[in-house]
């Protein structure tokens, strides 16, 4: 059996807690960086390093059809003046989104923005990045992290929200609270990305089973599609994408009003296929230098990514070695 074949064998949950426990390790995150063989690998999930190389990537999806937000990389800042930097990069990318004619709409993690250091020093920075999405009339996404960050975050969205109403915030159908979640936004009048979460979470907070963590996202799914607003749907799995063009024919929903969003690189031909059929479709791009925790992360979701790693490292392994 093969490497990449092997992988595909391990256990779902083991290997997601394996992918996001390696996420951590600042070592293995310096070695990946350098080595010339993660780069082609990563250009699949990471639109490049700089707001430049994230622009023309950008560009190539709306001539396709496509909307995008754009995720500016880096998450738990060890530093106020590294969260004041990540803010800077966010206020920067509104701006030159705009100005290229492209989508104004950011995903911001509130722990890249000094979450964990002081809570106000976060604050400081979202007020920031919110002012320069209102100065271009665009839009800010906060994306959820791991279950012990979820009441911070909701309560940042709820006083951003209140300034400024083109802000959303993500939910995850792991967690058990959700359903309580989305009802508190929705009376806020707000908007929901709906996901399935990325985060390894203790049982006693999280449905561990996938099968139950898919039946909940179809139950937040259909509530947020009825639910009168605008939401959008965060999912690369066929069968809730069904799901949900069936609740919105049968509802008289059309498409524009939900979203489906996907990650940049992942099921491309879904993304195409969605587009033909006329359903509004957003691309979450990320783009920077500090790439490793989200490409972990994205191992860690979806195995059929690291047999694609694998292949691709021993491709180009083997063109060094025969180049030789």
């Amino acid at each position: 059996m093969g490497i990449a074949a092997a992988v595909r064998v391990l256990p779902h949950r083991t290997m997601r807690s394996l992918f996001m426990s390696l996420s951590h390790r600042r070592s293995l995150a310096r070695l990946a960086v350098r080595s010339p063989l993660t780069r082609p690998v990563v250009a699949r999930f990471v639109a490049g390093e700089t707001i430049e190389e994230a622009l023309t990537a950008i560009a190539a999806l709306k001539q396709a059809g496509m909307h995008t937000t754009v995720d500016v990389l880096g998450e738990s800042v060890t530093s106020p003046e590294l969260a004041a930097a990540a803010a800077d990069r966010y206020v920067a990318t509104l701006p030159a989104l705009a100005s290229r004619g492209l989508d104004p709409n950011v995903s911001v993690k509130l722990t890249q923005m000094g979450l964990d250091i002081d809570p106000e020093v976060c604050r400081d920075n979202v007020t920031r990045i919110v002012d320069a999405a209102r100065a271009v009339d665009g839009f800010v996404r906060f994306d959820m992290e791991d279950h012990a960050r979820t009441d911070a975050t909701l309560a940042i969205w709820q006083e951003a929200h209140e300034s400024y109403p083109k802000t959303g915030v993500v939910i995850q159908s792991c967690l058990r609270r959700s359903a309580a979640d989305i009802e508190r936004i929705l009376a806020a009048g707000g908007s929901v990305r709906l996901c399935k979460g990325a985060y390894d979470e203790p049982r006693s907070v999280a449905y561990l089973n996938k099968s139950t963590v898919d039946a909940n996202y179809a139950k937040l799914m259909e509530r947020l599609l009825t639910s009168g607003s605008y939401h959008a749907l965060a999912t690369h799995d066929p069968r809730l994408i069904a799901r949900a063009i069936e609740i919105a024919e049968r509802g008289g929903i059309g498409p524009d009003r939900f979203e489906f969003q996907m990650l940049y690189g992942v099921r491309r031909d879904l993304q195409r296929t969605l587009v033909e059929r006329g359903c509004t479709v957003r691309i979450y791009v990320p783009y920077g230098h500090e790439w490793y925790p989200y490409f972990m992360r994205r191992l860690a979701e979806r195995p059929a990514n690291v047999g694609f790693m694998i292949r691709a490292i021993l491709k180009e392994e083997g063109r060094r070695v025969r180049g030789r």
